[in-house]
């Protein structure tokens, strides 16, 4: 029951009985019955007035008790000029500024955050209480090459694909360094927020391709240096004493000695072959900022073609084209992606054993040069280490074709990616900018 209520009840069972006693008072006393009448009136007036002072502001402050309900916090009281309405008042306007004051900074920290979440350079996905996705911002979608609609509401442990299957099987507190078609790496956390008393997972994607290659750089490039400068500085001293011995015809006369001057000749190729050896690693450490110019790709791969036919046929292995007649242009330094493309198509002869295909084929619409090859495929092990300094799988590889390759297309700010996308279908695949 209501306090109105009862307040009205009380005072109306109160006037009944002060009725009552007026109706015996009559029969005895004309007088006393007028005076106890004039007494119930005043006493009505008097009741109406102390609901007017007390229950009324209760009332109106019960309206503020909705709207604080409502999550209003602007409704406030002007004070009545009633003492202990008006600290009552003064207490719920207080209460109702502090509260305004507090979700103003909560929404500016909740925008901020939102803000901050959706420009930041790390992909972040948000899970809900359920571990199902809430949450995703466009860096994460730029990274898994995914829209949004794909994940939203979708469980974490039921995520399709290679890269999301990594996403899928982390656990709360881990971290774990992955790469990409061997060339982009990447570092997946997943931690845990608290919210409204509840706990929720949130997972990190942070691209450590640029610092982990620059590091990469700056270590083999000091043991190639070291490595040139060792080398040279024997190699050239034995070399001009070989090339001396040989050229004194003195030290020959006489002697039977065609053997040892075979053995000599062989150990002066020999050190050829290593200065040849350590100016590969050479150029790989200084290779120069690209000169792009204007460079039509169509021509550039025709004459790459022409370069390694020679190489294919001896394999029994056809080089198919599939470009346009017309000219298609790319900002580029014509050397360095000619040197990239040569690499790229010997690895895709090299991954056929015999009678197979290489096809070289630009996409214009796409801005895409694919470069496919029907050999036995790279495996998930090969991938991870795909583009890595001095890691080859050719019995004799040194490990820098691909490293050199990528060096150059990074250099360009060209996209690639290499991996098998069936069987005995291998794609390396370039994306001018």
């Amino acid at each position: 029951m209501k306090l109105r209520t009862k307040y009205f009840l009380f005072v109306c069972i109160l006037h009944l009985i002060a009725l009552v006693l007026t109706y015996f008072i009559f029969q005895f006393n004309k007088v006393f019955f007028i005076v106890s009448e004039v007494f119930i009136i005043i006493s009505l007036l008097i009741a109406w007035r102390l609901y007017n002072e007390l229950i009324k502001p209760l009332k109106t402050l019960m309206q503020g008790v909705d709207a604080i309900r409502d999550r209003d916090f602007n409704v406030k009281f002007v004070p009545t000029g009633k003492h202990e309405v008006d600290q009552l008042i003064g207490v719920y306007n207080e209460m109702i500024d502090h509260l305004r004051t507090e979700r103003t900074l909560q929404e500016q920290q909740h925008f901020f955050l939102e803000k901050l979440i959706y420009t930041s350079p790390t992909g972040i996905i948000i899970l809900d209480y359920d571990s199902n996705i809430r949450q995703i911002n466009p860096k994460a979608m730029q990274i898994l090459s995914i829209d949004e609609k794909s994940l939203i509401g979708r469980p974490v442990d039921e995520l399709p694909g290679y890269f999301l299957k990594y996403i899928r099987d982390i656990r709360h507190g881990e971290s774990k360094i992955i790469k990409l078609d061997g060339a982009a790496t990447y570092k997946l956390q997943r931690a845990h927020f608290i919210d409204r008393g509840f706990s929720r997972d949130f997972i990190m994607i942070e691209e450590l391709t640029a610092e982990i290659l620059a590091a990469e750089k700056n270590v083999y490039g000091k043991v190639i240096r070291m490595m040139a400068h060792e080398v040279n500085n024997t190699v050239g001293p034995v070399n001009s004493i070989i090339q001396s011995s040989l050229k004194a015809d003195q030290l020959w006369e006489g002697h039977h000695s065609c053997a040892l001057k075979d053995a000599l000749r062989v150990a002066l190729d020999r050190n050829q072959n290593l200065n040849l050896f350590m100016r590969n690693f050479a150029d790989l450490v200084k290779l120069p900022a690209a000169n792009k110019k204007k460079t039509d790709l169509n021509q550039l791969i025709t004459s790459v073609a022409k370069l390694m036919e020679y190489r294919a046929s001896e394999k029994g292995i056809q080089l198919v084209l599939e470009i346009s007649e017309d000219p298609y242009y790319i900002s580029a330094d014509e050397q360095q992606i000619e040197q990239a493309l040569i690499n790229i198509v010997k690895n895709a002869i090299e991954a056929v054993e015999q009678d197979g295909v290489v096809k070289l084929t630009a996409n214009t619409s796409l801005r895409q040069l694919i470069i496919s090859d029907t050999g036995k495929g790279i495996s998930p092990e090969q991938s991870e280490q795909l583009f890595t300094p001095f890691y080859s799988t050719k019995k004799d590889g040194q490990g820098i074709g691909l490293t050199l390759v990528r060096e150059i297309l990074m250099n360009h700010g060209f996209d690639f990616w290499l991996k098998t996308v069936a069987e005995k279908q291998t794609e390396f695949v370039i994306v001018f900018k």
